[in-house]
């Protein structure tokens, strides 16, 4: 049984560098941005499963009812694991993306889940082959799991796609698990969530990503009346109640968010056009190009990327995310989350690596 995320431990323990790279999430907002007056603020509530005015305001951010909303103090990784733990028994067939972020493997391997995979491959931009889950599937089959957008590259599983893995599950009673996290980060741009397209389905998202709010921790999981209440019932295993002023901010986070947005647009529109630029020049680097998400996935073609990463971190105090975290050795994640001109410095410094490499 695995009981460790080895991207988690590197991300919460990697050396701070100036350059960042490997941030996946909108650089974090200053509290004062936030604008929280202090009668916003309470140490204790009612929120016995779950804040009243955050499960409203959720709902109303994503069009279900209340009843079909989960909040979770643990952002999207809890979220993940409360879902697969409602969704599975010991012993239980899931299938999983292959490549995907590694703590979704990681949860369902500390669940003594029976793990198959499908593909999400480079070659074919990393999109989802129906038919490939329609070989892989059983009838002891009971989660399929999925990132959309896809982390790491942002590629994104369109709705027809989504609706015919949801008829896959239905013909054998299982469910589809969606983290729709990235899918924040689309603003309003973005599909609706893939619940919308049947009972089987479970999305989990959060705050976290798409905002620069990840210190609130605030998190979700949407999913049919009856299955949500079950998940209510299950977290009180896990987290009991949720930490009070963290969701009364959160409330008050729900009505900025416009504010937030045009922060994060023009964060990602600058940071985008810079790294597109920078991947037009560089021969040695092949890449998926998105034009949503925070982060993308390139391929090296010559070289090491252990070798890469540490040349960065060592002479050029720069970041990027190793792709051995998503079963892609020779790729890493860049995200397009800084500040801009830091972002911009720290592509000029991963180019300069790439060149001293070459060389």
């Amino acid at each position: 049984m695995n009981t460790e995320s080895n991207y988690m431990q590197w991300a919460k323990s990697r050396p701070k560098v100036k350059y960042d790279l490997a941030l996946s999430g909108i650089l974090n907002l200053p509290f004062t941005e936030l604008e929280a007056k202090i009668e916003d603020l309470d140490l204790n509530g009612d929120n016995a499963y779950g804040y009243g005015p955050l499960i409203d305001g959720l709902a109303s951010h994503c069009g279900v009812s209340s009843e079909s909303v989960v909040t979770i103090s643990g952002g999207t990784s809890m979220a993940n694991h409360l879902a697969m733990a409602a969704a599975l028994e010991h012993g239980d067939e899931i299938l999983i993306e292959q490549p995907t972020y590694e703590p979704l493997l990681a949860v369902a391997e500390y669940f003594s889940a029976q793990i198959k995979r499908f593909s999400r491959s480079f070659e074919n931009n990393f999109s989802v082959d129906v038919d490939e889950i329609a070989g892989q599937i059983t009838a002891r089959t009971r989660l399929i799991v999925l990132t959309n957008l896809h982390n790491p590259s942002s590629s994104l599983v369109d709705e027809e796609t989504l609706r015919q893995i949801g008829e896959l599950a239905r013909g054998v009673g299982a469910r589809v698990l969606v983290d729709e996290v990235y899918l924040e980060a689309m603003f309003e741009g973005a599909p609706r969530s893939s619940v919308y397209l049947g009972s089987e389905f479970i999305s989990t998202s959060s705050l976290t990503k798409g905002y620069g709010l990840s210190g609130l921790r605030c998190g979700w999981i949407l999913a049919e009346p009856k299955l949500a209440q079950q998940m209510r019932l299950l977290n009180d295993l896990f987290g009991a109640v949720g930490p009070q002023p963290a969701e009364r901010l959160s409330v008050v986070a729900l009505a900025k968010l416009p504010k937030f947005i045009a922060r994060a647009k023009k964060i990602l529109e600058s940071n985008r056009a810079v790294l597109s630029e920078f991947f037009d020049s560089r021969e040695e680097l092949k890449v998926v190009r998105t034009d949503s998400g925070t982060t993308s996935f390139p391929l090296l073609m010559k070289g090491r990327v252990e070798d890469l990463c540490t040349l960065l971190h060592e002479k050029y105090d720069t970041a990027v995310v190793p792709g051995r975290f998503f079963e892609s050795p020779q790729h890493f994640r860049i995200g397009m989350c800084a500040e801009p001109e830091l972002f911009k410095s720290g592509v000029e410094r991963l180019g300069a690596a790439l060149n001293e490499m070459r060389a």
